[in-house]
């Protein structure tokens, strides 16, 4: 699947082919403090989406603004298997409106409130999808910062596809990235330098994917870290302590964990080949992986929450800017 593709219109631009009159409106599936979230369908391709009304008197309100553009500006760029891919924006005198991929299988936080336990070998393809959606991230030089289960959802086959660039930045060469943004207790430890900030790169994702798969099959995270946990306890965290891993599981799956719960950055996995390459995983076929050729053993069922908005306020809100 082609970043460049021609289907995509630039964010918000007027000249948009594309406008509000091209979708029919079939329901209503949320309702968000920015605006509410339907599902669409297109008049012409029949294809279904999400539509996301972004009120922007509110948006002005809260001082959003900048981030909401920012956010539009990164996901414009983006198609990946694995993402929730931003297809058309436009706007009118009141809303902003966004076109996204529709998913139904309610995000992860969901199931893990609703006591799933989830199995070895879903956590195991979970994160195979998930490192090659950071793969494609690193080679646009995007850092997400908030890979935690509330922005992995799910779609109805089971698949993982990354939400809410709302925090995501880009890295380049020229500046380096020493802002702490993020939901504490799932960012990397070299994001909690309290002497002086120190730049961080893409390992900071891969830590989080970690927590985030230790969190899937234990249902608690490896570290005692809270929203209102202070920078210096959470140093003293990493420092001091020992992470406790269930007998239950394979020594395969725990020697990866901890190969992405690795302290030092220059050791910790942050590329797709360094997956690729570990014993655990040679058997993948990464070619059907991407390809979502390989069914997921756990398929959502039920009625999942709906889906929230990009950029929209979710229960980390009040630490992800810390």
């Amino acid at each position: 699947m082609g970043a460049n593709t021609s289907s995509k219109s630039p964010p918000f631009d007027e000249n948009a082919d594309v406008t509000f009159d091209h979708f029919e409106i079939l329901r209503a599936i949320g309702k968000g403090s920015f605006g509410k979230v339907c599902v669409v369908q297109k008049n012409d391709t029949k294809k279904m989406y999400a539509m996301k009304y972004v009120n922007k008197q509110k948006c002005v309100e809260r001082n959003e603004v900048r981030n909401v553009f920012k956010e539009l500006q990164i996901m414009q760029g983006l198609e990946h298997p694995f993402l929730v891919n931003l297809w058309y924006s436009f706007q009118d005198e009141e809303d902003m409106f966004m076109v996204v991929d529709l998913l139904l299988g309610g995000d992860l936080r969901y199931h893990l409130q609703q006591n799933v336990r989830f199995q070895e070998g879903t956590v195991k393809l979970f994160i195979c999808e998930l490192v090659l959606a950071l793969d494609y991230l690193q080679s646009r030089h995007i850092i997400h910062r908030d890979i935690k289960p509330d922005n992995i959802l799910l779609d109805e086959h089971g698949h993982v596809h990354i939400t809410d660039f709302n925090i995501a930045t880009m890295l380049t060469k020229e500046i380096q990235v020493t802002t702490i943004a993020g939901t504490k207790p799932y960012m990397a430890p070299e994001m909690f330098n309290s002497t002086k900030p120190i730049g961080y790169s893409f390992a900071v994702d891969w830590w989080s994917l970690g927590i985030t798969a230790y969190e899937l099959l234990r249902t608690r995270r490896p570290y005692h870290i809270r929203s209102n946990t202070s920078t210096d306890e959470i140093a003293h965290v990493f420092r001091t302590a020992t992470v406790m891993y269930p007998a239950a599981w394979s020594t395969d799956m725990v020697s990866l964990i901890k190969k992405l719960l690795e302290l030092n950055p220059e050791k910790r996995f942050s590329q797709l080949k360094d997956i690729q390459d570990f014993p655990y995983l040679s058997d993948v076929n990464w070619d059907a992986v991407l390809q979502k050729r390989i069914m997921p053993e756990f398929i959502p069922t039920g009625k999942a929450p709906p889906q929230r908005h990009p950029g929209d306020p979710d229960t980390g809100k009040e630490h992800r800017h810390v």
